[in-house]
């Protein structure tokens, strides 16, 4: 008596046999949803080595992923919206992540800054749309930079100021801030050579408020150091080393000079990002 042969199966390489003859329907895969998180951040730059995680380095996005891996129990990616230096500080910087998370977002505010340090608070949790990227997202960002021109500075404000109490031309300098205001190459006033280094700058607008200048500059990108680097061209011109009109041919010379060094980092701070 024959018997019948059974059709040998044929497996395709790299598949599970055992899921060949399982529907699309019938194969349901329990996969964590990973959502969307906006955290809007104020910190305190005087004691770390800027926002970017460093090895041996104390970070403000190292102390954030750490201690969101262990809220969420999973190594997080943060994307801020501007990589601030060393000793720059935040009243709004914005960043966004990825994240399995089954608190709500008051739950997790709260345990955020129960376990960050007392220089670095989150403001705001969010849970936004898949499209959202601090970075790629912005629109603009504003920072301000304070210059302290009192003979005498006050132990509460020396770690956010930069102290100069000097005489100052203060009308040249604001028509020298004024000049600022253009979309060109910026490379005259940043650190480093890049592709494009062209940036847009809204609006660069200096202030006198009696024994304070401040500087608010707001534009949709800024090379490294290019913030402190106005600031320093703008000393220049209050102390009579540069007249404003010059401003424009620091420009056209696109090379950084002795006529724009870097204003202390201590004096600058994240103001807003702009959505």
């Amino acid at each position: 008596m024959r018997t019948e042969e059974k059709p040998e199966e044929t497996v395709r390489p790299g598949a599970a046999p055992e899921l060949l003859e399982t529907s699309g329907e019938d194969l349901k895969l329990d996969l964590p949803l990973l959502e969307n998180f906006k955290l809007t951040i104020s910190y305190d730059g005087t004691d770390y080595h800027g926002w970017q995680r460093q090895p041996n380095r104390v970070t403000i996005q190292g102390k954030l992923e750490d201690v969101l891996m262990r809220i969420l129990g999973e190594k997080i990616n943060l994307q801020a919206a501007g990589r601030t230096d060393a000793g720059v500080h935040a009243l709004g910087q914005v960043a966004s992540f990825r994240a399995n998370c089954r608190l709500s977002e008051t739950e997790l505010l709260r345990a955020l800054n129960a376990m960050l340090p007392f220089d670095i608070r989150i403001l705001q949790v969010e849970r936004v749309n898949p499209g959202f990227h601090a970075r790629k997202s912005a629109r603009s960002k504003v920072y301000r930079y304070r210059i302290k021109i009192s003979p005498i500075i006050s132990p509460f404000d020396y770690r956010y100021v930069m102290h100069y109490p000097y005489p100052l031309d203060v009308p040249a300098m604001e028509e020298a801030a004024r000049r600022f205001e253009r979309e060109a190459d910026f490379s005259a006033f940043s650190s480093g050579d890049y592709p494009n280094p062209v940036r847009r700058i809204i609006s660069s607008r200096l202030e006198n408020c009696g024994d304070e200048l401040v500087y608010t500059v707001e534009a949709t990108g800024f090379l490294r150091y290019m913030v402190r680097t106005i600031v320093g061209t703008l000393i220049m011109t209050g102390r009579g080393r540069l007249k404003p009109e010059e401003i424009d041919v620091l420009f056209e010379q696109k090379k950084r000079t002795l006529a724009s060094p870097s204003a202390p980092a201590r004096g600058l701070c994240l103001i807003r990002v702009n959505y």
